[in-house]
Parts: structure tokens; C-alpha cells; sequence
């Protein structure tokens, strides 16, 4: 009895060191550990963890741990890893939230990048249009002072002969015929005139006299038939004077030259597409 006694005592020391250690805080000044110094560089803010300090007999590893002095030391760990966790998830949405806003800025910059080039591509558009403009403008400049330059200078256009018998200032049907078809070929147009001469044989004033009767027969005709503008007819009697195509020949019996003369003024109303003018519209009563 007493030996087992002996065994049994032993072997209950054993076991409770372990207990005695766990309890027990080590006094040693090895064993104590150096205070935590506070920092913000973390990304918690808060202070490292330190490392555990030594406790009881056996110090950090403990092979007789109780459940209890796990918890106690995994407890500051746990709520650090779980910190963290809300840390990244706090992170990640603000990194998603910031990613938003800089494609919307990308998104807007790249819309007014293209209004941008759509109102560039619009200045061309109207630059190049400006320019035709100018250039039609200028061609039409230069159409109207090349006509204005040779305002007064008529060309002829067309050109008839009437004939008249010995002492006879009348017109003949075949006469009338002619002039009518001068006359309608100037229906409605500008910048025309007719010239009318005549001769007529014979000598002295008598002839010249003559020469005008018969002319102004062809000018009555014009204006009361056709209601040509007195002032776009010129008459003149040559009398007995050569005509220009006889070879200085004089003409036996009458004759009237009717020729019908133009300038650039009805080109000029073609090419700008503007109605110009005439005499006749200037000189109506207001």
C-alpha cells in the first residue's frame, strides 16, 4: 500500500504542472514581453499584434492547452482577420465606384471628342460651300463687268432689205411679212435696237427726202404692229448715197435697210439668272 502510495503522489505532480504552468504567468524578466508601441501605418489603423508572450511553465507551446487559453489566444487574431475582411470589402467597392466614374469620364470625353469632330467636319462642310459661293459670285462679277464694258457696243444680229418701186413710200405685203418676222424675234427680249436706212434714187434733198419717207413707213410699222420702244429704232435717210454692200453703186428706185442689232445684256441676264432692267421698265411712271 505504501509503494503504490509512493508511485501515485509522483505521477499527480506531473500532471498538475502543466495546470500550474497555464495558470501561472511567468515572472522572469526573459519571459516578459516589450510593450506594443502604437501605430497607424496598418491598414486597420490599429497596432501590430505582438507576439504572445511566454506563459506558465512551458511557455508559448503549451501540449496540455486548455480550450480556453486557445480562444484567449486566437481571439485578437480572429478580430484582425475580420477587420481586414471588411477592409477589402470596403476597398473593393470604393476601386469599383472609382472605376465607374472614370468610364463615365472616358464615355463623356469620347461623345464630346465626337460632337466635336461632327462640328468640325460641319465648318468644313461650310467653309467649302462659302467658298463655291464666292466663286460663283466672283464669276458673276466678272460676267456683268465684261457685259458693262460692252454695254454700248451692239453686234449685229440680223439684217432685211425692203424694196420700194420709183417715187413709192408704201409697204408691200411682201415688206410687211419681212419685218414681222424681224419683229417677233425680239418678242420679249433686251438689249436690242434697230437701225433703219434708207436710200433712194434721185438727187439733192428730194432724194433724202425721200430716203426718210420711206424709212419711217418700216418705223411705223414696228412701233404700231409690234410696240417696239421708239427709242430702240434709229432712222436715218441716206438718200442717194451708196449703200455699203452696192460697191459704191446707187440704188435705182428705194430701198430700206433694216438690221437689227444686239449687246451682252440679255447673256448677261442668262448667266446670273437675275432679271435686269431694261429701258422700258426704268421709264414706266411710278
Amino acid at each position: 500500500m505504501n509503494k503504490r502510495l509512493l508511485v501515485a503522489l509522483p505521477l499527480a505532480a506531473v500532471l498538475a504542472l502543466p495546470a500550474v504552468a497555464q495558470n501561472t504567468p511567468s515572472s522572469s524578466p526573459s519571459s516578459t514581453a516589450p510593450a506594443a508601441t502604437t501605430s497607424t501605418d496598418t491598414a486597420t489603423g490599429k497596432a501590430p499584434l505582438a507576439p504572445p508572450s511566454r506563459e506558465g511553465f512551458w511557455g508559448r507551446v503549451n501540449p496540455f492547452a486548455r480550450k480556453k487559453y486557445v480562444q484567449r489566444q486566437t481571439e485578437p487574431i480572429r478580430d484582425r482577420v475580420n477587420e481586414l475582411d471588411d477592409l477589402t470589402a470596403a476597398n473593393s467597392k470604393a476601386i469599383k465606384d472609382t472605376d465607374s466614374r472614370a468610364q463615365a469620364g472616358i464615355k463623356l470625353a469620347s461623345d464630346k471628342a465626337d460632337a466635336a469632330d461632327q462640328h468640325a467636319i460641319d465648318a468644313g462642310n461650310k467653309a467649302t460651300a462659302a467658298q463655291q459661293s464666292a466663286q460663283q459670285v466672283t464669276a458673276r462679277v466678272q460676267t456683268v463687268e465684261s457685259v458693262v464694258s460692252n454695254i454700248d457696243q451692239y453686234k449685229a444680229s440680223n439684217q432685211t432689205e425692203i424694196r420700194f418701186r420709183p417715187g413709192q413710200t408704201i409697204l408691200s405685203k411682201n415688206a410687211k411679212d419681212a419685218i414681222d418676222t424681224m419683229a417677233t424675234s425680239v418678242k420679249g427680249q433686251r438689249g436690242y435696237i434697230f437701225e433703219v436706212q434708207g436710200f433712194s434714187s434721185g438727187k439733192g434733198q428730194t432724194a433724202i427726202t425721200t430716203s426718210q419717207k420711206m424709212a419711217e413707213s418700216v418705223v411705223r410699222y414696228l412701233v404700231l404692229n409690234h410696240e417696239i420702244p421708239v427709242y430702240r429704232i434709229y432712222l436715218v435717210g441716206m438718200g442717194n448715197a451708196p449703200a455699203p454692200d452696192d460697191n459704191g453703186k446707187h440704188v435705182s428706185g428705194g430701198r430700206v435697210e433694216i438690221s437689227l442689232l444686239k449687246n451682252d445684256l440679255e447673256q448677261l441676264s442668262a448667266n446670273t439668272g437675275a432679271p435686269v432692267a431694261t429701258a422700258d421698265q426704268q421709264q414706266q411712271p411710278k
